[in-house]
């Protein structure tokens, strides 16, 4: 099992890369400002998606506002 801190220096990591330092620490904020229940979000999903799933949605999402800019 990792620490709190190595969770949040991964968590940090992951969004710089597929985000970018500006939209990761966008994101931060967002959560940090609105209350979010990631279960209860998760749960309300019409389908259950695997990390590869979402992660591989999250790019596509990702790359697609890259091209409208």
């Amino acid at each position: 099992m990792i620490t709190d801190t190595e969770i949040k220096i991964k968590g940090i990591q992951i969004l710089s890369k597929y985000l970018g330092d500006v939209e990761a620490e966008r994101f931060i904020a967002l959560i940090q400002r609105e209350p979010f229940d990631y279960t209860q979000w998760h749960q309300q999903q019409d389908e259950p998606l695997s990390i590869e799933k979402l992660s591989r949605r999250a790019m596509m999402l990702r790359n697609k506002r890259v091209e409208e800019q």
